[in-house]
Order: C-alpha cells, then structure tokens, then sequence
C-alpha cells in the first residue's frame, strides 16, 4: 500500500436504538487502503461488515442511528459531511456493488438504460455519448455481444451477467473506491472464479482501492491484498492475506478457516464448526467478544483484549490473549495446517 492511503477510517462506531436497546452494529473499527490494493473485510452474517461500507457512504444515517468516528476519503471526512456533499461522492468517488443484482436493478427498465442514467446524473453528457460509455463499459466487464446486450432487461441475463451489469454500472463514472458487497453469493463456483478475476483486474488497471465484504474465504484467497476479520461489530484479527492464511492468531479466524472445504482433505473428516451462536450486538458478553464460544477460554478473557501486534510480525494485529506460541501450539494440535492455497 502506498504511504498516503486513499481511505483512512478511524475509530468507527455504529450504534442503532431499538426496542431491545442500544445495538453496537460497529464498535471501533478502524482501517485503511490504497490505490490499487485489494482489502477484504470477512465474518459471520451480522458481524458488522456491510454496516461499515454502508456508514462510510451515508446510507446508515437516520433518527435512530449514531455514527461516529473518522473516515477520510482523499481530502473529503465522510462520517461529518452534509447529505448534500455525500450525494456528490456517491458514484463520482465511491460506487458499491449490492449484494442481490436482480433487486438492485430495476427489473422494467433496460440494462442499457440504467447504467446510462447513472452516467448522466453524475455529469453533462449528452444521450449518444452516454449510451455509448455504456456499451463500452458492458465490454470492459466481459459481456458478450455488448451492442446488442445493452437493449435486453435484467430478467434476460444470468446471474453472472446481472453481477457485471453491476460492475459496469459502478464503474460507470470512474470511482476511486469500489465497495463489493457479496459480489459472488448465489453464483456458480465457476462464474464466482471469473467476477473474482474480473474484481482483481479492474482494481489492477484502473487503480483501484477495493473493499471486498463476503464470508467465503476461498473467495478472498483469489484477490486480496489484506484482510479484516470482523467479529461481533469489532476487528478480531487483520493482516496481510499471508498472515491470515499461514499463520492465524484468533480462535474465531481459525474457525474460519477450519470451515472451508479442501480436496486434500480426508473425505471422512468432519468441517470445522464454531460452536454457539454469535452474541446480541445490544448486550455483548463481558471482555471477549468471543469467549463463550472459544474453546480456549481463561480467566484473563474476562477482559477486554485491544487489537494489538502479538505475533511479532509486522502489522499482523489480534484480539485474543493467549501467547503468540501457544496459539501456534494449539492450532497445530488441532487441525494441523490450516493455511489455505493462496493464487
């Protein structure tokens, strides 16, 4: 990453007034990435991922929610700007690609139609030049016959298709930040390789800084550069995607990564499991986050842990007590080498 990232988030917390009480969606993450680099944010449903992305664009701000923190796009503080000001950095600096295409499309409108109407409310284009941006852009995603494409509605392409209209329609007016919510779920193995081979080039060539949010960690071995691993509305764990896969240092990344399938296992053997359910964001367990469902649990958990650099390798952080060492120990003991085969 370069020395001036391109967005610095500090000390984001999120909190929703519900009828249960005060949640802590976000609770103190902080973050930062730069051009051309790759950062994914993985966890469990609920652990406070999409909330994140969402609060840096504003689409989390309401009479209910208090967000506070620091986040610092360029030259723009995104967490105290004006709704008006967030309208102008929408699209023109940060696009984010939802997570459902087929909801986030607008099924009685063509494809074409959409991405140009993106287009034009960021700029003063005429229609021509529009509608051509968007056939060159439904090229630069990898759909076929793009000049014929561009007239057909969301119902006529597939899932992967849908997902690079989304692409296109991000990238439509030049972000320097794209924000992938889930960009894989519910395609095909073999479409989900080529979006991810699409995501890593377009960040590539374009200079992109990328925020990929998902829960499938063979997805994030394909394309990231680091990786935040996001437990209970906090980070329990960030490093290079080296550090994470090779040499995890938090039980519940080891959980994590326990649970992925992998062909030189055992076909008799078991998937990992995290046993228990994650806690309720509006009263969190005492110290841990992570201590009722840690199988490794000691008195010590009782207390906060901060995210601090146990392993002594660079700025691989953990929240986790337990000696460098004997997390290694009891790692080894339990699943042997959990690493995953990075591309």
């Amino acid at each position: 990453m370069s020395a001036a990232p391109l967005l610095s988030v500090e000390d984001l917390r999120v909190r929703f007034q519900t009828e249960d009480g005060v949640v802590r969606a976000v609770d103190g993450v902080s973050f930062e990435v730069g051009r051309g680099e790759v950062l994914a944010i993985v966890g469990e449903s609920g652990c406070g991922k999409s909330v994140t992305a969402m609060s840096l664009m504003g689409l989390t701000r309401g009479p209910n929610a208090e967000i506070t923190g620091r986040a610092m796009l360029g030259g723009t503080e995104l967490i105290a700007a004006h709704d008006s000001e967030l309208r102008q950095v929408r699209g023109n600096e940060i696009a984010m690609i939802f997570q459902d295409p087929m909801s986030s499309l607008n099924p009685v409108h063509r494809v074409g139609a959409q991405i140009v109407e993106q287009i034009q409310a960021h700029g003063d284009i005429s229609d021509s030049d529009a509608e051509a941006r968007a056939v060159e852009l439904l090229k630069a995603v990898g759909i076929p016959g793009a000049e014929e494409r561009v007239d057909s509605y969301p119902h006529e392409f597939s899932g992967g298709m849908r997902q690079r209209a989304m692409i296109a329609m991000g990238l439509s007016v030049e972000p320097d930040l794209l924000i992938a919510d889930e960009p894989t779920t519910a395609l095909d193995v073999t479409i989900q390789a080529q979006i991810m081979r699409l995501l890593r080039k377009l960040n590539e060539d374009r200079g992109l800084a990328t925020i990929l949010i998902t829960h499938d960690l063979g997805v994030v071995a394909q394309v990231a550069d680091r990786i935040l691993v996001m437990y209970a509305g906090e980070v329990v764990e960030s490093g290079t995607l080296e550090q994470i896969f090779y040499d995890p240092q938090h039980p519940y990344t080891w959980g994590l990564l326990g649970s992925v399938m992998r062909l030189d296992r055992d076909r008799s053997d078991r998937l990992a499991q995290i046993k228990g359910q994650p806690p309720s964001l509006a009263s969190p367990p005492e110290g841990c986050k992570f201590r009722p469902r840690c199988p490794h649990a000691f008195g010590k958990c009782t207390e906060h842990p901060g995210l601090e650099n146990r392993a002594g390798d660079g700025a691989h952080l953990d929240r986790c007590w337990l000696d460098a060492e004997r997390k290694r120990s009891v790692r080894t003991m339990e699943s042997g080498d959990i690493g995953l085969e990075v591309a």
